[in-house]
């Protein structure tokens, strides 16, 4: 993870009302697992604005949730294969994905997802934060580069919710 990826989740969250973070992974798929665990170590330690989900591979799953709460802003987290180094993390506007290749193992495609929560909360912010696996396999835990990543996203995002 880069320091531009922390200036980055700075800058994105410098006008943040409520928030939803949403973990979004398979914890049996190794890398996959990276949002939900990110999420699971957020939880119980961040605001009152702040809405944590661990959604494992059924975000949509949590679409009244999210509603219900009314963010201004949404960050979805989960591992996506984007042709970069294991480990290595971007912060990608929803309205950016449409022409971006993103290989996701989750049933329903993020974009549409994104689409979905856009039209149920008018200009809600919404972005995701893709960290490149490096094995999905099923029983796998999560690889030492992507541990890395999750250990340090944990912490800026830590250092930025509480």
């Amino acid at each position: 993870m880069t320091d531009g990826i922390k200036q980055q989740l700075k800058n994105w969250f410098s006008d943040v009302d409520k928030v939803v973070v949403a973990g979004i992974g398979n914890p049996i798929r190794g890398d996959d697992y990276a949002g939900l665990k990110i999420a699971e170590n957020l939880q119980n330690k961040v605001s009152s604005n702040v809405c944590v989900l661990e959604c494992e591979t059924v975000p949509e799953n949590y679409l009244l949730d999210i509603e219900i709460f009314h963010p201004t802003h949404i960050l979805l987290i989960d591992a996506a294969i984007l042709g970069i180094q294991p480990g290595e993390t971007k912060l990608v506007e929803a309205t950016a994905i449409v022409g971006f290749s993103i290989f996701s193992s989750h049933g329903l495609p993020l974009r549409v997802f994104c689409e979905c929560i856009t039209k149920l909360i008018p200009n809600v912010k919404v972005s995701l934060l893709l960290i490149e696996p490096l094995n999905m396999e099923f029983g796998y835990e999560l690889s030492p580069e992507v541990q890395t990543a999750v250990d340090k996203l944990t912490a800026v995002l830590l250092g930025l919710l509480t």
